[in-house]
């Protein structure tokens, strides 16, 4: 098929690479000029584990292309529109203008027959205005949200856990099914589930997943504070939560809270959306979430204070981390630059290292040092706090890096490190939602 992908940022990018692989003729499309001449390079704008090799198969094939030139669109039968929705500037809701924007620039290449599907998480009920603004072209509109996590986009780009089709019944259900099918036929043949529903159940399930998972998140946060006032752990809480089949292990682990450019604009547009609607409990309790998700960066640079004896004035600082998860170089909304800028605004002397996001977050970070090198941002250290548990951060020794710094305090936002083989190591470990407050101040004196 000619499929044409507008919009390639993060979402795009993948998914162009993806569909060429299936086989399919594909042209990536996107005002951004330097975006466009490193995808035609067969270069990712961005760190992505198996994305480069995707699009340098695409490119050698002659199956993916990339253009600024929305004419390029003129041939393809199908469109992705797989733009941004970043929140808005001034409320909560998310911003539409990109979107917007393209379906206006869409406007003169649609034709009867065509099918354009978006792919973009927006608020419900806009998938109909769009349906609305094209009925005049004799173009169909499906919505076909997405379900990637950064770090395993490619893989999850591949091999998805499900695919939800929003198709307005009506003339041109069946071929817009049928399309989406071809799309897609060798996920479908693979046995991945598929799921068809209206255009306003599509939109709302890639919000919803991810207001459950930060549910999940933010419970366990909570949870961890009250382990730590009566001396419960946490940690093996949730390992017995995770093995009740009904609850699972995923996002069960307390910490530094998420971050990144989805879950935390998604519940405040899930919060306006519930608002907008006169939903009060759906509204209150996305609230609850960002407000425990905020709190667990306070406490985190609460126990840092409380690990340099109350003060943070001129104590020498390592931060493990600057993207908001491992396996990106994502800085947006990321706990690690938000705890980094609160320590440093008590006076300390903060050092982020990171092995992929150091590039993307020295421009906006000025008052942060930053290291490349891991030797480099621990040496001297009186703290360190890991806060994105990379593999690398993982596998460190305690040992070799107790040699490094100036005092062996480590603080773990993220519980991702073996307490009892650090302890021996001759370090003061301190992890989150583990232990009761008389117990932290008996191990801090």
């Amino acid at each position: 098929m000619k499929i044409s992908v507008i919009g390639c940022g993060y979402l795009g990018a993948v998914h162009a690479a993806s569909l060429a692989s299936f086989g399919h003729q594909v042209i990536g499309v996107d005002h951004d000029e330097r975006k466009i001449e490193h995808l035609s390079r067969g270069f990712a704008p961005f760190f992505e584990a198996g994305l480069e090799p995707l699009l340098k198969a695409g490119l050698e094939q002659g199956r993916l292309s990339f253009s600024t030139d929305f004419a390029a669109l003129a041939e393809a039968e199908l469109h992705f529109i797989c733009v941004g929705t970043p929140q808005s500037k001034t409320t909560q809701e998310a911003d539409l203008s990109s979107l917007l924007s393209v379906v206006e620039g869409l406007h003169p290449y649609l034709r009867p027959g065509t099918l354009v599907v978006g792919k973009s998480t927006v608020p419900v009920g806009t998938a109909a205005a769009i349906a609305e603004a094209i009925a005049g072209t004799g173009a169909v509109l499906a919505w076909n949200p997405e379900f990637l996590r950064q770090g395993s986009a490619v893989a999850d780009s591949l091999q998805p856990d499900r695919l939800v089709y929003g198709i307005p019944k009506g003339i041109g259900a069946g071929r817009s099914q049928h399309l989406l099918d071809q799309v897609y036929a060798p996920i479908l043949a693979a046995g991945v589930p598929r799921l068809v529903t209206d255009l306003a159940t599509a939109e709302l399930t890639k919000v919803a997943a991810n207001a459950f998972l930060a549910l999940k998140l933010s419970y366990i946060n909570a949870v961890g504070e009250l382990c730590e006032a009566t001396g419960a752990d946490v940690t093996e809480l949730a390992r017995a939560l995770g093995l009740d089949e009904r609850i699972g292990a995923k996002y069960l682990a307390a910490g530094a809270g998420f971050g990144g450019g989805c879950l935390p604009k998604d519940i405040r547009s899930f919060r306006a959306q519930a608002a907008k609607h006169g939903i009060e409990p759906l509204e209150e309790l996305m609230s609850l979430i960002d407000g425990i998700n905020a709190d667990a960066r306070y406490r985190i640079a609460e126990a840092a204070s409380q690990l340099c004896s109350g003060t943070l004035a001129g104590k020498k600082i390592a931060i493990l981390g600057a993207a908001f998860k491992p396996n990106t170089d994502d800085i947006r909304d990321s706990p690690a630059l938000d705890v980094a800028l609160q320590l440093a605004q008590q006076g300390a002397e903060v050092v982020v290292t990171d092995p992929q996001a150091v590039n993307q977050a020295w421009l906006q970070y000025p008052q942060l040092r930053f290291e490349t090198q891991l030797d480099a941002a621990l040496q001297g250290a009186e703290l360190v706090v890991l806060m994105t548990e990379w593999q690398e951060y993982r596998q460190l020794q305690p040992a070799a890096v107790a040699s490094l710094v100036a005092r062996p305090v480590l603080l773990d936002g993220r519980n991702a490190l073996d307490a009892a083989s650090w302890r021996a190591a001759g370090w003061r470990y301190r992890g989150i939602g583990v232990g009761s407050a008389d117990q932290l101040t008996a191990d801090i004196s």
